[in-house]
């Protein structure tokens, strides 16, 4: 029997396998109108191919919670109905073709109103649908672009209500997994590392004062997704600052990923989507195979928290070495998906395993 193929039962779901479709912004919605921010036919070929190549879980891409929460006007959203609506497409055809359907909510903050990245992600402003970012402060994210919004706690007190009403536009979606994007310097991520986060307020300084606005985001996802169903939270293990004794720079660390996690478990989230980097420009990352791995393995090792791994993740046998090994629970797989839909059932082949071919491919198997 493959690791990699063994069912995973969160709550009382039950994940088919441990090879997972990470969230990848396609920045392919509409940027105004009633289609704003409505998952479209691209976005149904492209999550549902996924589905038909035997990904056990299949993850959105970063879906905002409210307008100006979105990396870039053309992202996808859940603050109205009629993307509720599309989503429900899309969930239902994940599902049926043997997928759990997962969708990731989040607010980009300062990093918000870009660009698509094909396009130079650069900051746009109003005259190309964009807007002003807000962020934990007045910081913006890099040279050239703007000083967001400083958020006070009234504006905090609506984004924690956002992202609950988001929460429950997705169960009515028929979505069987949500998860909290905080990681890659989104928002979230902003509150919790003292290199974004400057408040002297409740919001920041102390350990537990920026981890404030994260925790008080997943009680209020958690109060509205069903007690049987699980809640994911992404999480930026590392700015990757503390790792260069060269960068002077205070940012967010592998222990502090370690402390948020036992938090995370006491709050009722039910696995940690372990990622790294994305909140501090040029941050010197040392990339290879699996390199984020050793960070989901610490989850692991000194927590009670189920764990994913994320990061270079391309071969087979690499993939079963991870679970198998007990490094995490799954593997999230970003780019080699891109590169492959059917990537799961070749993996499962390879493997020994059954992959989940459909009835019109019977002639692959």
């Amino acid at each position: 029997m493959s690791a990699l193929f063994e069912p995973l039962t969160l709550r009382d779901l039950t994940i088919p396998n441990r090879a997972w479709m990470s969230p990848m912004c396609q920045y392919s919605a509409a940027v105004e109108g009633p289609e704003q921010g409505v998952p479209t036919d691209w976005h149904l070929t492209h999550l549902g191919s996924r589905a038909v190549g035997g990904a056990g879980l299949i993850m959105t891409e970063a879906t905002a919670v409210s307008p100006e929460g979105r990396i870039s006007p053309a992202d996808l959203g859940l603050w109205n109905e009629r993307q509720q609506e599309a989503f429900g497409r899309v969930a239902r055809f994940l599902a049926e073709h043997g997928a759990v359907p997962g969708v990731q909510l989040a607010h980009a903050g300062r990093k918000a109103s870009t660009d698509r990245p094909w396009r130079g992600g650069a900051p746009v402003g109003p005259e190309e649908h964009g807007w002003r970012p807000v962020g934990p402060g007045p910081i913006p994210f890099d040279e050239g672009h703007p000083v967001p919004h400083e958020l006070d706690e009234a504006d905090i007190r609506r984004l924690v209500g956002a992202f609950a009403a988001a929460a429950r536009r997705a169960l009515a979606a028929g979505f069987k997994v949500v998860e909290v994007h905080g990681a890659h310097g989104y928002l979230i991520h902003q509150f919790l590392s003292p290199f974004t986060n400057h408040r002297t307020d409740a919001y920041g300084g102390s350990f537990e004062n920026r981890a404030r606005f994260a925790l008080e985001v997943v009680d209020a996802v958690r109060a509205e997704w069903p007690e049987e169903l699980p809640v994911f939270f992404r999480v930026s293990a590392t700015d990757w600052l503390s790792e260069n004794p060269e960068d002077p720079r205070e940012g967010w660390t592998a222990d502090d990923t370690v402390r948020l996690a036992k938090e995370l478990l006491s709050h009722g989230v039910d696995l940690l989507d372990v990622s790294s980097g994305g909140n501090a420009p040029r941050a010197r990352i040392a990339t290879g195979p699996g390199y984020q791995v050793p960070f989901a393995a610490r989850v692991r090792a000194e927590t009670d928290l189920r764990a994913s791994a994320v990061g270079l993740v391309t071969e087979p046998r690499q993939a079963e070495e991870i679970v198998a090994s007990g490094q995490a629970d799954a593997v999230m797989l970003g780019r080699e998906l891109l590169r492959d839909p059917y990537w799961p059932n070749r993996a499962a082949r390879e493997l020994g395993a059954a992959g989940r071919w459909p009835h019109q491919y019977h002639r692959a198997v």
